[in-house]
């Protein structure tokens, strides 16, 4: 198994496939945060059921439970590249039907719950497959700086780029977001097509290998690493609290704020703000701390900002937590999947990829349901005061992955 890296290592070279990556996966997120957008927007118009719009948020992430092993074991068996370009295009002709569907007039909740179905099913072989390519485009003392400069690139795309245009494309349309995302998983396609990597070389398979048994390997490997359990347990808290949030966002903002559109997408840019920030720190706090005591800080500070979103009935403090979110955010994903690159065996880091990440989002869905329950029976700000509870639970389960 490799050893954890003790200090962060130089940044990677754009040329030798990490530019084009990069360039995906910044063209992918403009897409995805135009739709992602504008979906909360679109399912408030259809219902004012919170339960009904957080599951649409929850059929984002159930693909996750169902389908996220089998992604992993398949990343591990097939050519990455070739899999990342596969799924991009589908992704791409399935959200140009459903923008069809929005200009028709054919948009329902129930619609929306099967896009996010589908295409989150589709995400379950695409980010196992990323996560596994990236180690082969750069040196092994570049991931962490890697893997923040990618997320550093999806936040930029998201908030500079992707959140301003939503209110523009509105008014043009309410498809345009949509047909936009489609262009978008169609860019990134061509330039993951356009990889010079080599085909992975892997050792012959034993006989009678089955997909069952290499799920069952990752695991395995995933519960015998002492941190990576922990750090799996503490993920999978945090992400209960943060899928309820996540759901119900838009109802915070608009409702319990009472700051309209305007207020959700000044809330929206402001955590996109803070992931830019988060992208250009967390090399240095990992660098100075450790990974984990890096994950473990941005943790108490998501748990302050958490509670003064859902106390402070102001959008001037909701901004400001949500900044604070956003970059503590991204300071935890990165040495999280740095984390995972490093102490994984190369020739199964999809699986355990896939078996941390089913593990770890598994909770988004029951957050989703719990937040639509607790925003209809005690006020739209308790998703908030929920997710600050778990994450505060986050945060212990880390305290003995410290020394």
């Amino acid at each position: 198994m490799a050893a954890v890296q003790a200090v962060e290592g130089r940044a990677p070279a754009w040329r030798g496939g990490f530019g084009r990556l990069w360039s995906a996966a910044v063209v992918s997120k403009f897409g995805d945060s135009l739709r992602t957008a504008a979906m909360p927007l679109l399912a408030a118009t259809l219902t004012e059921d919170p339960v009904l719009v957080a599951l649409v948020s929850a059929g984002g992430f159930l693909p996750w439970l169902l389908f996220g092993l089998l992604g992993g074991a398949v990343a591990d068996r097939v050519d990455q590249r070739r899999a990342m370009w596969a799924v991009d295009l589908a992704r791409g002709l399935l959200m140009a039907a459903f923008a069809v569907a929005v200009a028709l007039g054919q948009a329902s909740i129930a619609l929306l719950i099967g896009v996010a179905f589908a295409l989150t099913t589709l995400q379950t072989l695409f980010d196992n497959a990323a996560t596994a390519l990236l180690p082969s485009l750069v040196p092994a003392h570049a991931l962490g700086s890697a893997n923040a400069r990618l997320m550093t690139g999806q936040q930029v795309a998201g908030t500079f780029l992707a959140a301003p245009l939503v209110p523009l494309l509105l008014v043009m349309g309410s498809s345009v977001p949509y047909a936009a995302d489609a262009l978008t998983y169609a860019l990134a396609a061509a330039l993951i097509a356009s990889l010079r990597v080599p085909a992975p070389v892997r050792a012959p398979r034993p006989a009678g290998s089955t997909l069952r048994g290499d799920i069952a390997a990752g695991l395995k490997v995933l519960w015998a690493d002492r941190r990576l359990r922990g750090l799996c347990t503490a993920t999978t808290l945090c992400n209960i609290g943060v899928g309820g949030l996540v759901a119900t966002l838009v109802l915070h903002v608009t409702g319990w704020l009472d700051a309209g559109q305007a207020g959700f997408a000044a809330a929206i840019t402001a955590y996109g703000v803070g992931g830019v920030a988060g992208g250009a720190v967390a090399g240095r706090l990992a660098a100075r701390f450790g990974r984990i005591r890096s994950v473990f800080l941005a943790g108490l500070a998501q748990t302050a900002a958490l509670v003064v979103l859902g106390t402070v009935r102001e959008l001037w403090a909701a901004v400001a937590a949500m900044a604070v979110f956003g970059l503590m955010g991204i300071v935890w994903n990165a040495n999280q999947t740095t984390l995972v690159q490093e102490r994984s065996p190369a020739e199964m880091l999809g699986r355990v990829s896939s078996a941390f990440r089913t593990l770890a989002v598994a909770g988004a869905p029951l957050g989703a349901l719990l937040a639509g329950v607790a925003a209809a029976g005690w006020g739209l700000n308790a998703p908030a005061l929920l997710a600050a509870a778990l994450m505060a639970s986050a945060v212990a389960a880390l305290v003995p992955l410290i020394n």
